[in-house]
C-alpha cells in the first residue's frame, strides 16, 4: 500500500508535502464538520416535513411506508456503495452524491409547485435519498483517514458527531415549524440550501491531505467478496465489525420502545417521555465532545468498557423509578457519544485502508437488515412476559457481548502490521 506516509508520520501531507496542523486548530476540518452539521440540520428538517405531509395525505399505514422507503434501496445499495468507496476518489463520490441529492432536491420542489405534493412524489424521494445515503456513507467513513492526522482520529470522530447531533437536534426543533408555515416545499427548498454549502465546500475548500490507496478495479461481485474474505481473516476488523453492527440492536429497542412503553404504563405523561430523550441527546453531546479535548491512551479498552456499562444501564431501566430511567438514559446519552467516537476512531485507525469502505458498508448493513427484528423481538418480549424481563435480556446480552469484546482487547492489543497505527489498545504516539 502507498500514499499513506504522511499519516504515519502524523505531520505532513503526503500529497503535497505541507504540514499538516493539528485538529484544534485545522480550521478547513472545523469547516466541514460546520457544513455537514448544517445538512445534518437540513435532513432532520426535511424528515419531520416528510412524516407530516404524509401524514396528512394518506393512513398511518402508508406514512410509515413513505418515511421507512428510504431503508429498503440504503440496504440494498451499500454493499456497492462501500466498493465505490474503496475504488473511487473519495471527494469525487460524495461531490457526484451531493450533486444528485441536490437534483432529487430541486426536482421535488418544482414538481410539488406544478402539481402538488402526493405519495408517489414522497417515496421517490425517500428512496433516492436512501440510495444516496448508501454510497455517501461508506465513502465518508473513510475520509477521516485522509483528512487528519492519525493521532487526531478520536478528536475529528468526536466532532463530528457534535455536530451531527447538534444539527439533527436544531432540525427536529425547527422542522414542524417550518413545514407548518410553509409546507412540504419549504423544507426541501431548505435542505437544498444545505446541500449547496456542503457541495461549495467540496469542491472549492475540502482537499484529502493522505490520500488512500485505491482498490483494484475488479467486477463488483469479485470486490464484495474480497471484503468479506478480509473480513474472515483479519479478527479485529471482524470483532470491530460485528461489535459496532451489533451495539444499535440492543439500544435501539430499548429507547424506541422500551421508554415510551415504561412512561406509558407508569402513567407520567408525554411530556417525561420528552425529557428523557433529552437526557439521551444530552448524555451524547457531553460523551462525544469529551473526546475533543481528551484523548485516552487505550480507546478500544475503553470504547468496550463504556458499552458494557451502557449494557448494565438498559438492565437498569428494568427499576420503574422516574429517577432510575432519568440516570440510566443519561448514561446511556454519554457512554454512547464517547464509546461511538472513540470505536469510529479505532475502526478507521486498524482496517486495512483498501477495505474501509466495503467494511463500513458492511457494519452499517447489518444494524439496517437486523434492526426491524431486534425491534420486533423487544415488543414481543414486553408482551410475552414483562418489560423488565426485555429490558434485562436485551441489556444483559449487550453487555455480555462488550465484556467479550473487551476481554480480546485485553489479552491481544498487538497490531497485526505495521499500518495499524496504534493498533487495538493504544492511540498511537501523540
Amino acid at each position: 500500500m502507498t500514499g499513506t506516509t504522511g499519516a504515519d508520520s502524523g505531520e505532513t501531507s503526503a500529497d503535497s508535502g505541507v504540514s499538516v496542523p493539528r485538529f484544534r486548530r485545522d480550521r478547513r476540518v472545523h469547516g466541514w464538520l460546520v457544513a455537514k452539521g448544517v445538512s445534518d440540520a437540513g435532513d432532520a428538517a426535511w424528515m419531520i416535513a416528510l412524516a407530516w405531509t404524509a401524514i396528512q395525505l394518506a393512513s398511518p399505514a402508508v406514512a410509515g411506508l413513505v418515511v421507512a422507503a428510504g431503508a429498503i434501496p440504503r440496504a440494498a445499495v451499500l454493499l456497492l456503495g462501500g466498493v465505490a468507496a474503496d475504488r473511487f476518489d473519495t471527494l469525487r463520490v460524495l461531490r457526484t452524491v451531493t450533486a444528485i441529492r441536490i437534483g432529487v432536491l430541486a426536482a421535488a420542489a418544482v414538481t410539488t409547485q406544478a402539481v402538488g405534493v402526493s405519495v408517489p412524489l414522497l417515496m421517490a424521494v425517500a428512496v433516492a435519498f436512501g440510495a444516496c445515503d448508501a454510497v455517501f456513507e461508506p465513502a465518508s467513513a473513510t475520509l477521516a483517514r485522509q483528512l487528519v492526522r492519525t493521532s487526531d482520529l478520536s478528536a475529528y470522530t468526536g466532532a463530528s458527531q457534535s455536530a451531527a447531533r447538534l444539527g439533527t437536534m436544531l432540525g427536529a426543533a425547527s422542522g414542524g415549524v417550518l413545514v407548518a408555515v410553509g409546507g412540504f416545499t419549504a423544507s426541501v427548498l431548505l435542505n437544498l440550501g444545505t446541500y449547496l454549502v456542503v457541495l461549495a465546500y467540496l469542491l472549492a475548500v475540502l482537499r484529502v491531505r493522505f490520500p488512500s490507496p485505491r482498490a483494484e478495479p475488479t467486477p463488483v461481485l469479485r470486490s464484495i467478496a474480497a471484503g468479506f474474505g478480509y473480513l474472515r481473516r483479519d479478527r479485529r476488523a471482524r470483532t470491530l465489525v460485528l461489535t459496532l453492527s451489533g451495539l444499535n440492536l440492543a439500544i435501539g429497542p430499548a429507547l424506541g420502545i422500551g421508554v415510551a412503553l415504561r412512561v406509558q404504563g407508569s402513567g407520567w405523561g408525554a411530556e417525561t417521555l420528552g425529557v428523557l430523550q433529552a437526557l439521551v441527546g444530552l448524555g451524547a453531546l457531553i460523551g462525544a465532545a469529551t473526546l475533543m479535548v481528551w484523548r485516552p491512551r487505550r480507546e478500544a479498552s475503553l470504547g468496550f468498557g463504556l458499552l458494557l456499562a451502557q449494557g448494565l444501564a438498559i438492565v437498569a431501566m428494568a427499576v420503574p423509578a422516574p429517577v432510575a430511567i432519568g440516570a440510566a438514559c443519561l448514561i446511556i446519552g454519554i457512554t454512547a457519544g464517547a464509546a461511538s467516537a472513540l470505536l469510529s476512531a479505532v475502526f478507521i485507525r486498524s482496517v486495512d485502508e483498501s477495505y474501509l469502505g466495503r467494511l463500513a458498508s458492511m457494519q452499517r448493513l447489518g444494524d439496517d437488515v437486523l434492526m426491524p427484528a431486534a425491534m420486533a423481538g423487544f415488543g414481543a418480549l414486553a408482551s410475552g412476559t414483562s418489560l423488565a424481563v426485555a429490558f434485562t435480556a436485551y441489556g444483559g446480552a449487550m453487555a455480555l457481548l462488550m465484556l467479550r469484546a473487551l476481554i480480546r482487547v485485553e489479552v491481544d492489543p498487538a497490531p497485526v502490521n505495521k499500518r495499524r497505527l496504534g493498533g487495538w489498545g493504544d492511540g498511537g504516539s501523540g
